[in-house]
């Protein structure tokens, strides 16, 4: 299995360096209540303008922090820690907490940026600058975000795009592991109501412009949630035919027939998820679990079909590398 060495993170850096700042093209995730309202990307958003869009600036945002602390020597983290030292500000963050605070906001990237958010806060925290002290006010205000929605959202999405549950409750149980009892023990009970009673899951997937995986990213939840044994009886039932190749379509990396467009070159980044979720569940069960092998040689598969192709185009330069850090790198702190 390919994992993160120095030449490898410095490419995922050098390709993100390139574009947390990038301020055009952007997409906006804002409802207009007046002409007053359009304005520029960097005046809503001081720190997450660049990237094309909100949350891929976010989790960019991680990515280089991950990498710098990973491999502190690289060339490339002279230019992380000045950039982030001009970015990572209070008054910075101030910004981009008064966007919170307009009219119509609530649903304002939930709830994947908000899931990210927090783990660039998790990972600045590792990091003796001061970032994370910045984050913290914007940390708190996402965290009381999902402690507000969780309980009256009566159903999970299981889309394999930004509204996936698990996958965001995945990095907010991390974030809250160590912070915030209350939200862990509230995703807890809100991941076993949901998910808790799955069994022979079908994995009808993937989508056509899916970038997680409904099932494996599930599964990885219920890792986080469950203990390890009964993870693995849980896991067992939910994916019962596993050993037997099935389903197939889980163990088959995603086809990209146009990187140039953005939907479809979300697929490369369900190949990156899904080798990262492979990986993940598989550290999980342990290396005794029948499909051990059948997993940790899927999310090579996976990994290997799309990592040649993380800037083919900007359509996935703005944000691919992030998986392929998720996917190559330390499972257990990602």
């Amino acid at each position: 299995m390919m994992l993160l060495d120095p030449a490898l993170a410095g490419r995922f850096a050098r390709i993100t360096l390139d574009h947390v700042g990038r301020e055009y093209p952007y997409k906006l995730d804002q409802v207009l209540t007046g002409p007053q309202d359009a304005v520029p990307p960097a005046a809503l958003h001081p720190i997450f303008h660049g990237s094309f869009d909100w949350h891929s600036c976010v989790h960019g945002w991680w990515q280089l922090l991950t990498v710098r602390r990973l491999f502190p020597d690289l060339p490339e983290t002279l230019a992380i820690v000045a950039r982030a030292d001009a970015m990572l500000t209070p008054a910075k963050v101030a910004g981009e907490l008064a966007y919170l605070d307009r009219p119509l906001t609530a649903g304002f990237e939930r709830p994947y940026g908000w899931a990210w958010l927090l783990a660039l806060h998790a990972e600045a925290a590792r990091h003796a600058e001061g970032w994370s002290d910045a984050l913290a006010p914007l940390a708190a205000a996402f965290a009381a975000r999902f402690m507000t929605y969780l309980p009256k959202l009566t159903y999970p999405l299981r889309a394999g795009t930004h509204g996936n549950t698990a996958f965001a409750l995945v990095l907010a149980h991390d974030w809250a592991a160590t912070r915030n009892p209350a939200l862990v023990a509230l995703i807890d009970a809100r991941a076993q109501d949901w998910f808790g009673n799955d069994r022979g899951c079908q994995a009808w997937e993937p989508s056509g412009d899916d970038f997680l995986s409904s099932a494996l990213t599930e599964a990885l939840l219920m890792s986080r949630v469950l203990p390890a044994a009964a993870f693995a009886d849980w896991f067992d039932a939910f994916l019962p035919d596993l050993v037997h190749g099935e389903p197939a379509t889980l163990f088959r990396p995603a086809t990209v027939s146009d990187r140039s467009d953005g939907k479809i070159a979300h697929l490369d980044g369900l190949n990156l998820s899904r080798a990262w979720c492979w990986r993940a569940i598989a550290a999980a069960l342990g290396a005794n679990h029948p499909a051990a092998s059948a997993m940790t040689n899927a999310a090579e598969r996976h990994l290997q079909a799309s990592l040649p192709h993380l800037d083919d185009d900007y359509m996935g330069g703005h944000w691919l590398a992030t998986f392929a850090l998720l996917a190559t790198g330390d499972t257990a702190s990602a």
